[in-house]
């Protein structure tokens, strides 16, 4: 029997409708990018242009029609959510594809740490630190702003240090956290602007700096090599880039599999904490996401191992194509989603917030980059800037204008840093869920922050606090 399903019928291209103005938004940013002097030399990504582009119009149609621009029929017609929440759905989503493509990868000079552990581990505590200090400050901000706005949460401030150290993704779990199981009016696109407003401070002072210390002498902007990297489109055992099935498809279909295996874990873990943490169990979902593709991983290694398959199934390169494809759609599409009538009280405490945080991550990346890690310190400092006020490709592109060819270790050490950042890190994934239930739990997690802060800098700088004590020569 016939559905009566008429392709004519409207209800058959929103998607398509809302995907073209996505992918419009692009390349509206990408021209801009390139023939716009200021936006050319201020190093802000074309998915950050795209998406400011695509919320100006929005907003444009909004004070003037009444409705944002996604939310019109064309758009969303026979859809059970609105426009704006299907860009947060699209940010949610491609924020763990992007963490499962990055995870499947093979690992590749495994070597070339070696004799460098305590420098990667650093880069790690550094990172777990950054967060830890954002998240204070930004927790000191709204608790005092919350006087003043009374609708305003108290732990609002915490989603500073994702907005900031952890991209469009996190910053839109964690208020959507805040605003559906807390009552924070307008949490999503509190924390979509604050993360919005860490790229602009990331690529924006990034160039300040840069310009700074090349004046002064203290840095050269070396020409070089200006590829990402030098990876191989095809290595030796793998499948054939055109084979009986494309070889871009099999890496899709390991990623999408391994994003359904992640759900079924969250169902699971969901059923198994009871409704008071569900929510918390799905913000993790780059993160259950990574463990999916991690067992994804072994299991292909051991079907190689025990001869049942003789090929690697694995591309770095298109997994890197779909990585950067995910993040790319998730910051445009976040930015997108902002809605400004809903935090027109906030702008005060935002712009604070920002201000705030850009200054503390500055001095404190500085101070460590310069005290650790001798040699190349200005590189160390560009990366780990770039990365935790934007995210960590924003880093790279701020490292390869003084280091294009990756010759200093400062590449290195945040590739290899996430293990250990997300081990001394995951605590404060339970923090930020603990931290809005009561005035009292803001306190307490505030006082916790602060101590765990001051216990990684001491491992931190534990060779400089623990110096081993030379023997006076006897006389």
């Amino acid at each position: 029997m016939s559905s009566g399903l008429s392709f004519a019928s409207t209800n058959v291209w929103p998607v398509i409708m809302f995907l073209a103005v996505i992918m419009g938004g692009l390349l509206v940013g990408n021209t801009l990018k390139r023939y716009i002097p200021f936006l050319r030399k201020s190093l802000i990504p074309v998915s950050v242009i795209g998406g400011l582009f695509l919320l100006f119009v929005s907003t444009i149609v909004k004070f003037t029609t009444g409705e944002y621009l996604f939310n019109y029929d064309i758009f969303c017609e026979g859809a059970s959510v609105s426009g704006i929440e299907m860009l947060e759905i699209m940010t949610y989503h491609c924020l763990a594809i992007g963490f499962i493509a990055m995870t499947l990868r093979k690992s590749d000079n495994k070597g070339k740490i070696k004799g460098r552990i305590n420098e990667v581990i650093n880069t790690g505590i550094t990172t777990v630190n950054t967060y830890l200090l954002q998240g204070v400050v930004g927790l000191a901000i709204t608790v005092v702003a919350s006087f003043f706005i009374p609708k305003l949460l108290k732990a609002s401030g915490l989603i500073l240090s994702f907005g900031f150290g952890q991209g469009t993704g996190q910053a839109l779990n964690y208020g959507s956290i805040y605003e559906n199981d807390y009552g924070f009016i307008g949490g999503k696109s509190f924390g979509l602007t604050i993360a919005a407003l860490g790229f602009m401070a990331a690529s924006i002072g990034g160039v300040i700096y840069l310009n700074y210390h090349k004046k002064k002498g203290d840095i050269i902007i070396r020409e070089g090599i200006r590829e990402l990297n030098n990876e191989k489109v095809e290595e030796d055992g793998e499948v054939p880039m055109v084979d009986s099935i494309d070889k871009l498809t099999l890496q899709i279909s390991l990623v999408i599999v391994c994003y359904a295996l992640t759900y079924l874990i969250m169902y699971v873990l969901g059923n198994l904490v009871g409704p008071g943490l569900v929510t918390t169990i799905y913000g993790f979902n780059f993160l259950l996401g990574t463990l999916s593709a991690v067992i994804v991983k072994e299991i292909l290694k051991i079907l190689k191992k025990t001869k049942l398959m003789h090929r690697d199934y694995v591309n770095n390169f298109l997994l890197n194509r779909i990585a950067g494809f995910a993040f790319d759609i998730m910051i445009v599409a976040g930015i997108g989603a902002i809605r400004l009538d809903l935090i027109k009280d906030y702008w005060g405490v935002l712009l604070i917030l920002a201000v705030v945080g850009v200054f503390v991550t500055f001095v404190y990346i500085k101070f460590v980059s310069f005290k650790l890690f001798k040699n190349y310190e200005h590189e160390q400092f560009m990366v780990m800037y770039g990365m935790l006020t934007g995210t960590a490709s924003t880093g790279v592109i701020l490292l390869r204008e003084i280091d294009p060819s990756f010759e200093t270790p400062a590449s290195e050490n945040i590739v290899y840093q996430n293990f250990p950042a997300i081990l001394l890190g995951f605590p404060m994934m339970i923090v930020a869920a603990i931290c809005p239930r009561s005035d009292m739990s803001t306190y307490i997690m505030m006082g916790i922050i602060a101590a765990y802060f001051a216990v990684l800098n001491i491992i931190l700088f534990r060779s400089m606090i623990f110096k081993k004590r030379t023997p006076k020569k006897a006389e």
